[in-house]
């Protein structure tokens, strides 16, 4: 998710965490910077969900601070990075989707999705494995589009049309079965996937990856699927990204790091911005749901209640 800012929101992915070991380290947190900065501002808008969507907390806040409203699981990530990059769709249709290169876990139960991040793709290996995919996409009809990301492709064709896909970042540690398509339309991407990984496998990228001691390349995650609508804004919130690579590996010591700097960083650069007056607005966002908090009118007794009862952080956040 792009880090980009053209206003005074910040929205904060994973600052809320539900395994075990997150929620113990969050007893602990200390947060002066984000307390003082929630005594000021209230509650402007809750989106509360189970942990079952398909698209999580931070990028239904993201798609709405953007003007995107779509079904779950089809906030177009993949057509609003085809649009910034300046790639028009390619036959019928204008959805389009991400493929990112991955490492599936086989356990004795299980598929596992592993992190892209993990595995280190580096740009030749991408570019090979583009290579010899691409013909196996198009005989579907599948347009493939190499991204500044190695080890990311977009994708486009008229076959993801109204097609709902998990968001990587629901499936990273979670079994394959739980978060792929079932849909009638994703059989044939479910087809595609099982050619994808007879070829992987056969693939001199994997050889060489064996060879060096790293898992193999052995399939791709579909998300980011959906039509970019009309109502798309360009009015991007800084988003602070710190906290998901811990939060996804479950590293409660360095999850916690990262939240002490981004409370002395971004979260105090904000509550610096409110101090001088400026319309500010804070996105928690966690496994369940999203807070947004806003500047609000308040009176004299208000402001001094303030000053004395700030609210708990880690209330806040355990409540995401």
């Amino acid at each position: 998710m792009p880090a980009l800012s053209t206003s005074h929101h910040l929205l904060i992915p994973f600052a809320g965490r539900g395994s075990l070991a997150c929620r113990e380290a969050l007893a602990k947190l200390r947060l002066p910077k984000l307390e003082a900065l929630l005594s000021r501002l209230g509650l402007a808008h809750e989106d509360m969900q189970d942990d079952s969507t398909l698209s999580p907390p931070h990028e239904r806040a993201l798609a709405a601070a953007l003007g995107i409203e779509a079904a779950d699981g089809q906030i177009p990530w993949a057509a609003l990075e085809a649009k910034q990059a300046g790639l028009a769709p390619t036959g019928n249709g204008g959805s389009w989707g991400v493929a990112t290169l991955c490492h599936w876990q086989v356990g004795i139960d299980d598929v596992v999705l592993g992190d892209p991040a993990a595995i280190r793709i580096d740009a030749a290996e991408s570019d090979a494995l583009l290579a010899a995919a691409r013909p196996f996409f198009e005989e579907d009809g599948i347009a493939l589009h190499a991204t500044a990301t190695p080890g990311r492709w977009l994708v486009q064709g008229q076959v993801l049309d109204g097609l709902a896909t998990a968001s990587i970042d629901r499936a990273i540690g979670y079994p394959i079965s739980q978060w792929s398509p079932l849909s009638d339309g994703a059989r044939s991407l479910r087809r595609l996937q099982n050619e994808m990984q007879m070829l992987l496998y056969t693939e001199r990228v994997n050889d060489e990856r064996a060879a060096r001691g790293v898992p193999p390349i052995n399939s791709f995650w579909l998300s980011g699927t959906g039509r970019l609508p009309s109502s798309y804004t360009d009015a991007w919130p800084t988003v602070a990204d710190a906290l998901r690579a811990p939060a996804l590996r479950d590293d409660a010591a360095a999850w916690s790091a990262a939240w002490t700097a981004l409370d002395e960083g971004p979260v105090a650069e904000l509550l610096a911005a409110c101090t001088d007056g400026a319309d500010v607005s804070l996105t928690l966002c966690g496994d369940r749901g999203a807070q947004r908090f806003g500047v609000q009118q308040r009176g004299l007794a208000r402001w001094a209640r303030s000053l004395f009862q700030r609210e708990s952080a880690p209330a806040v956040l355990e409540a995401l």
